[in-house]
């Protein structure tokens, strides 16, 4: 074992566990990397989480699970649907919690989409128009104003795609993140499938499914 190694409190490690949901091992190896420094251990296990998404993302999840929550004294109601490659994990502990945390968060943060590429385009040049308007009030140069423009609709993801929003329990982190931090773990795939929130006495509700899923369903 090497030096900077033997230098890894245990309490560390443990504490690394629990923030990241990672195996112990891979903890420790961050821990050694990093040096001991506990942020910069999470930010190697949240990299090597992303890759490891990454190259699951490709794979069918024809499994999964439907859960619900119910929210303010029955007034707010969330279903979804999270999908992964086999039964047995969808029957996991880790699983249902992700389903239960992600169905809550809708209930709270009311999004309108799944991912960035089911937005209509109807809504995307409708954003775009108002900003370009607002932007071009500044009276800056037609560059600039392609810049804000970016920055604006990457807020405006933020605020209606599910994938995009920062996880209500953990602020510094997106539901995506979220996700693929349980693909690493799991070792499989995971993805929303669709999910539809209702409240009482809103006219208004939202019914959203991925574009590839909506492709799928069957027409009258």
């Amino acid at each position: 074992m090497s030096e900077t190694a033997v230098k890894i409190d245990a309490k560390l490690v443990k504490e690394l566990r629990e923030k990241s949901g990672a195996p112990m091992g891979d903890c420790l190896k961050a821990l050694q990397e990093a040096k001991g420094d506990m942020e910069e251990a999470f930010v190697v296990l949240r990299k090597r989480g992303m890759a490891s998404a990454a190259k699951k993302a490709s794979r069918t999840t024809n499994e999964g699970s439907v859960g619900t929550y119910i929210h303010a004294g029955g007034k707010i109601g969330v279903l979804v649907e999270l999908n992964c490659e086999s039964d047995f994990v969808a029957r996991t502990p880790d699983f249902q919690e992700l389903l239960r945390d992600i169905a809550m968060h809708i209930a709270a943060a009311d999004p309108r989409y799944v991912r960035r590429e089911d937005v209509t385009a109807e809504d995307i040049e409708r954003e775009k128009e108002i900003y370009r308007a607002q932007a071009a009030s500044t009276g800056k140069p037609p560059a600039i104003i392609e810049k804000m423009l970016e920055g604006k609709m990457s807020k405006f993801y933020e605020e209606v795609c599910l994938l995009d929003q920062p996880f209500i329990k953990e602020q510094s982190h997106t539901i995506a993140q979220i996700i693929s931090t349980r693909v690493a773990k799991l070792g499989e795939n995971i993805s929303v499938r669709r999910f539809a929130r209702f409240k009482v006495g809103d006219p208004n509700w939202t019914v959203a499914t991925t574009a590839q899923t909506a492709s799928e369903e069957p027409t009258a």
